[in-house]
């Protein structure tokens, strides 16, 4: 069987805003497959369970009421429209100005 990968529709500093869940978040890190554990994947209903050969995105996510990290797949984001920053308190250890819907990775990461 022959494996390729995708080119990640979505960058480092993007802010994205999760298709059918009401959280937005900034882009951290990309994986061209999926690779949390079978657990992890296990624990989301089978009728939504993305499938595992797309891009996976870490995002430094939030709600109105919340800040995490989120792991989502490819198919469930989508540009967000807002122009607005996050609050999320991690954002600013990566990244630095905020301008037309992303971050600018910060010049030197500790």
């Amino acid at each position: 069987m022959q494996s390729y990968h995708r080119v990640a529709k979505f960058g480092l500093g993007q802010v994205v805003r999760h298709r059918h869940r009401p959280f937005r978040g900034v882009i951290f890190d990309v994986d061209p497959e999926f690779a949390n554990t079978q657990e992890w994947y296990d624990s989301i209903p089978e009728d939504a369970r993305p499938a595992k050969n797309q891009p996976f995105y870490h995002l430094y996510a939030e709600t109105e009421a919340t800040y995490y990290v989120a792991y989502v797949s490819e198919q469930n984001l989508e540009a967000d429209a807002s122009g607005e920053p996050l609050d999320h308190p991690d954002v600013m250890e990566m990244f630095s100005d905020f301008a037309d819907g992303s971050y600018r990775l910060a010049a030197q990461l500790n």
